[in-house]
């Protein structure tokens, strides 16, 4: 392998801002922090605003559009005429 042109690969901590879950996995990601972990190892910290662990599609607490107010049947209403 050629020398300089291959990212720095290594163990990244993401942490997700939302709820403080915490996973870490292998990544190139561009970290400025670090974080010292319980088992005594000071990993790159890189921080996330969601993650599976807080995004609403993953926890089930997603909403249905058609349940929100019916926007949906307001715009088939709206649009009705338009269609004839």
């Amino acid at each position: 392998m050629k020398e300089g042109i291959h990212p720095n690969y290594r163990e990244v901590c993401f942490v997700d801002l939302s709820n403080g879950a915490q996973f870490i996995i292998r990544s190139c990601a561009p970290t400025k922090e670090t974080i010292k972990l319980d088992d005594g190892r000071e990993l790159p910290l890189f921080k996330l605003e969601t993650s599976s662990e807080s995004h609403p599609f993953y926890t089930g607490t997603q909403k249905s559009v058609d349940t929100m107010g019916g926007r949906v049947e307001k715009f088939r209403n709206r649009y009705a005429r338009a269609g004839k």
